[in-house]
C-alpha cells in the first residue's frame, strides 16, 4: 500500500524581490511501512516537501495525497485534524517547551486534541517507554541532553499514533553517541502502520532506509567530454531554478548573466567574456542554478563535467598567475 503520493510537485515563493523553486516538478512515493531518507544539501527542498506533507505549506502546482488526504484540499478543522492524526512532525530545533516535563510535553497533542485525564499520563508513559526515556518522564528539557530532547520530540509526534511520521534533520545537532540511538528508534518506528520520512543530509542514515530520494543531482555521475556549444544572441543557455552538471567556458562572444525577480523583471549581474566561466555554483554545491544566462551576442562555448572543469580551471589560473610574474 502506498501511503504517500507526491506527483509533479512544484513549490515557488518569494524571498526579496525574487523567485525561489525549491521543488520543481518533483515525484515520489513512499509505502506502508518504509523508512524513506530525502536526502540532499540545505536548498535542496527537503524541509519544503515536510511542509507540503504536513499540511503546512500549499503547493504551486501538483499534488501530495498522504493516507489517503491531500491536505491542500483540507481546510479548517479538517486540516487541524490532519494535522493532528494523520502526520506527526519532529522538527530540527526539539521545539519541546521549557517550563513543561517530558511526560507533559509528550502529551501536549493529546491535551490539544481535548484528552483529559488519566489517560493521558498511561499514554505519554507509554511513549516514553517507547523512546527509553521513563526515567526522565519528570525532566525539563533543560535538564535534557540533545538526544533525550529529540526522543521527547518523537514520543510527542507520535502521541496520536499518526501513520505517517516527517522527521526534519533529526540528528542535526546531537553528537555521535546521540546520533546512533536516534537512528536506531527512527528504524523501529518504521513498520507496518506507520511510513516515516525523514529529511537529512546525513548520510549515515542511508544504510538504515527502505529507500532514499536524492532531492540534488550527483554531479559527479556527468563524466562526459568537453562539448563545443554555439547560442544565438538572445538565446538562453539555462534558467534560474532550473539544475545542471556542467560548467561553461566562453571562448568568443558574450553572455550575460541575469537574476529573474518575481514581477517577471532582470537584474543585470554579470557579463561573462573569454576566457571567463560560469555556472559553477550550482553543480558544486548540488543547488538549482542562481540566475540566468544568455547570450548577449552570438557566442561559442565549451561546458565541463565538475570533473574536467576542477582540472581545467586549476590550469587557467596557474597560466594566468604564471603570465603576471613574467
Amino acid at each position: 500500500m502506498t501511503e504517500i503520493e507526491v506527483r509533479d510537485l512544484t513549490v515557488e515563493y518569494v524571498s526579496g524581490d525574487y523567485v525561489v523553486r525549491p521543488l520543481d516538478h518533483l515525484s515520489l512515493d513512499a509505502g506502508d511501512g518504509e523508512l524513506v531518507i530525502l536526502l540532499g544539501p540545505s536548498g535542496s527542498g527537503k524541509t519544503t516537501l515536510l511542509s507540503v506533507l504536513a499540511g503546512i505549506l500549499t503547493p504551486t502546482s501538483g499534488s501530495v495525497v498522504v493516507a489517503g488526504k491531500d491536505p491542500a484540499r483540507l481546510t479548517n478543522g479538517a486540516l487541524a485534524a490532519y494535522r493532528r492524526t494523520t502526520v506527526g512532525m519532529v522538527f530540527q530545533g526539539f521545539n519541546l517547551i521549557p517550563s513543561l516535563s517530558a511526560r507533559e510535553n509528550a502529551a501536549v497533542p493529546m491535551r490539544l486534541a481535548g484528552q483529559r485525564g488519566s489517560r493521558v499520563r498511561r499514554r505519554a508513559d507509554e511513549l516514553l517507554a517507547l523512546v527509553n526515556l521513563t526515567d526522565r518522564a519528570s525532566h525539563k528539557p533543560g535538564g535534557l541532553s540533545g538526544g533525550q530532547q529529540q526522543r521527547v520530540a518523537i514520543a510527542r509526534a507520535l502521541a496520536l499514533d499518526p501513520p505517517v511520521l516527517l522527521a526534519d534533520e533529526p540528528t542535526a545537532q546531537l553528537d555521535h553517541i546521540q546520533v546512533e540511538g536516534v537512528i536506531q528508534l527512527i528504524r523501529r518506528l518504521a513498520q507496518p502502520g506507520r511510513t516515516v520520512l525523514v529529511a537529512t543530509h546525513d548520510d549515515r542514515m542511508i544504510p538504515f532506509a527502505d529507500r532514499v530520494i536524492e532531492l540534488a543531482p550527483r554531479v559527479s555521475e556527468d563524466t562526459g567530454p568537453p562539448e563545443k556549444i554555439s547560442l544565438a544572441e538572445g538565446e538562453v543557455l539555462f534558467e534560474q531554478g532550473s539544475r545542471g552538471a556542467r560548467v561553461y567556458f566562453v571562448t568568443s562572444g558574450r553572455m550575460d548573466i541575469l537574476r529573474v525577480h518575481a514581477d517577471g523583471s532582470h537584474e543585470h549581474l554579470a557579463d561573462v567574456t573569454p576566457p571567463r566561466y560560469f555556472g559553477e555554483m550550482g553543480p558544486l554545491l548540488g543547488l538549482p542554478r542562481s540566475a540566468t544566462a544568455r547570450a548577449a551576442v552570438a557566442t561559442e562555448l565549451t561546458s565541463y563535467s565538475v570533473r574536467d572543469f576542477r582540472h581545467h580551471a586549476g590550469a587557467a589560473e596557474r597560466a594566468r598567475h604564471a603570465e603576471e610574474h613574467l
